[in-house]
């Protein structure tokens, strides 16, 4: 007899479940449509529904995170075979990596959303989500990390970001690419992660910025950042470099004992110390900030957030938060 897995869907919002109304508007409906399906894949796992959440995705914050994350702790120690979220695409990749950096690589948590509404034509939605179903029940799924599937790619939550504001084809993977895609059969990978790293959370902690570098960019940021700050991120610019009017306030962050996190506002490619020039990578390394290679602001500052939450100091947060493949 086969086997038939159970996998929970845990509702949380976004355009997944909204509908167009008379204007055209896309706006929340009462009632999650996308929940209502539940004889999707009928007959081909047992799909438990958990509407926790009913929210857009810019209100997702990293507290509510922290609840999805321990809402699958408790479904693993129920016995469910793996999990899938659906969630708003605007912060998708942020919860997303959230979950990949503090819950243990046991089963597969499957992330999904739509770029259009539950009734708008050309709808996304359900054929997303009954995609990350399958990926979700599929034992190839096991040992790869948190993933994000959208039409029909699997992406690891570590490298993928919002590319488009409307088309479908929205979520990239920059200079990686996808590790797999789904046919009607099931996952099928091509690509994997070298490994994965966590940390144990139970709180999180709140002052942690993201800051973007500009041409003729000015210390006074930095400078309005309150006495409460924990952490800052900054997308400098090229391979990580930042303009010399800058470094004094950064001096003073840093004679704070907050940490600075540097990565490349560039889609592609990664923060190096590559320049030696006042604000330079070279320069920036030696002061203290900390170069974080391979992932893009939001990540990083995700990453910093976790690592501070999880009370990592000196040393432990510096390779925590650097370590270009984990």
């Amino acid at each position: 007899m086969r086997y038939l897995k159970t996998i929970l869907a845990i509702h949380t919002g976004g355009t997944i479940s909204m509908s167009q109304n008379e204007k055209g508007e896309v706006v929340p409906n009462s009632k999650n449509p996308i929940a209502n399906e539940s004889t999707i894949l009928n007959g081909q796992v047992n799909l438990i529904t958990d509407e926790m959440f009913n929210l857009p995705s810019p209100h997702i914050t990293p507290e509510i995170m922290l609840q999805i994350k321990n809402r699958i702790e408790r479904a693993e120690k129920d016995g469910v075979d793996g999990v899938v979220i659906t969630h708003g695409t605007d912060t998708l990749e942020e919860t997303a990596y959230f979950l990949d950096l503090t819950l243990p690589n046991t089963i597969p948590i499957v992330i999904t959303g739509a770029m259009r509404s539950s009734n708008e034509v050309g709808s996304d939605g359900l054929y997303n989500f009954q995609s990350a179903i399958l990926t979700a029940a599929d034992d190839e799924s096991q040992g790869k990390g948190v993933l994000v599937v959208m039409n029909d790619e699997i992406h690891t939550a570590r490298y993928v970001t919002k590319t488009h504001t409307t088309n479908v084809a929205t979520f990239r993977t920059p200079t990686f690419g996808p590790i797999g895609i789904v046919s009607n059969k099931g996952a099928r990978y091509f690509q994997e992660l070298i490994r994965q790293t966590t940390c144990q959370i139970d709180h999180v902690e709140n002052h942690v910025y993201l800051i973007k570098a500009y041409a003729g960019m000015t210390g006074e940021l930095f400078d309005y950042l309150s006495d409460e700050t924990e952490g800052v991120v900054v997308e400098g610019l090229g391979a990580g470099n930042l303009p010399p009017q800058t470094l004094p306030a950064l001096q003073r962050l840093l004679d704070r004992h907050v940490p600075i996190v540097l990565v490349s506002r560039c889609y592609n490619g990664v923060a190096q110390d590559i320049y030696d020039y006042e604000g330079g990578g070279i320069e920036l390394k030696r002061m203290g900030l900390i170069l974080c290679q391979g992932l893009n602001g939001q990540k990083a500052r995700i990453k910093l957030l976790v690592g501070l939450s999880g009370n990592l100091k000196g040393t432990e947060l510096i390779q925590f938060v650097s370590n270009a493949i984990s």
